[in-house]
Formats: C-alpha cells, structure tokens, sequence
C-alpha cells in the first residue's frame, strides 16, 4: 500500500501536535530531525482533529480556542500539512501486522504512516513497541 518512500518525510502523533502548536520544545531526537526536514511539510492527521476535540470535551486538555479552529491554526503554521486519511488507510489500521496497539486512534496514525511512508514522531510507548518490532518507522520526540 505504500505510495512511494517519503524518506525524512514525518507524521505527529497527537501529543507532539500538541507540543508543536504550544512552542514547547520536543526532545531528542525529534527535535533534530524536523528541524532537519528543512522546507519539506510536517505532516498531521485529521484523526489528530478528532482527539484534541475529544480531549477537550472530556476536559484532559484545555484549549484557548475551539479546537477545530485550534486544528486550523496548527495546519496553518509554516511548514505544515495535513496527511491524507483515504478509507483504504482506515481498512488498513484495522489489518496491521503483529501485535498494533489496541488504541483505534494509535492505529490509524500508524496506518497512515505506514501507507505514505513517514516517519511516526511519538513518544507513546506501544507506538514505539510496534516500530521496534519492525511495522513502522518512529522518531522519539
């Protein structure tokens, strides 16, 4: 299902979108490797939408903005881009290999980077799990 190798080409997880759009530094080596990407986009899932309108609901994050307008402004910073979310990578999150991590969201983030071929910037330790087992490209951050 890959599209072609996107190489130095990186997807963020939710909570690294979170750190991105705040200003808050990532650590090691997810710093170095987006600040290497040079002009290429940092892409972010629309499923990364999905969980900062469900965190905020739930009140586990609190947001000065709306959070599709929070969404919106992420997008827009320099840099940015939005991943693609066709339903074959949503089929796909549901017949990965291995062992995937039980969370859907963490699924289809992993979908999506293992079909257009970034690299994962995660800290999540089962997404990190998965990429040592050989199914998917991570960058800690």
């Amino acid at each position: 299902m890959r599209r072609g190798s996107r190489v130095g080409m990186f997807l963020l997880d939710t909570c690294a979108a979170l750190w991105v759009a705040n200003g808050d530094p990532l650590r090691e080596p997810g710093a170095s490797a987006l600040a290497e990407a040079g002009d290429g986009p940092v892409f972010v899932s629309p499923m990364t939408a999905w969980e900062i309108s469900m965190l905020a609901a739930k009140g586990r994050i609190a947001l000065a903005l709306d959070p599709g307008i929070w969404f919106s402004h992420l997008c827009a910073l320099p840099g940015m881009a939005l991943a693609e979310m066709p339903p074959s990578v949503l089929i796909a999150s549901n017949g990965l290999p291995g062992v995937p991590p039980a969370d859907p969201a963490d699924r289809i983030l992993a979908a999506t980077a293992r079909a257009f071929g970034y690299a994962l910037v995660t800290r999540d330790r089962r997404l990190s799990e998965y990429a040592a087992a050989g199914h998917l490209r991570v960058v800690g951050c």
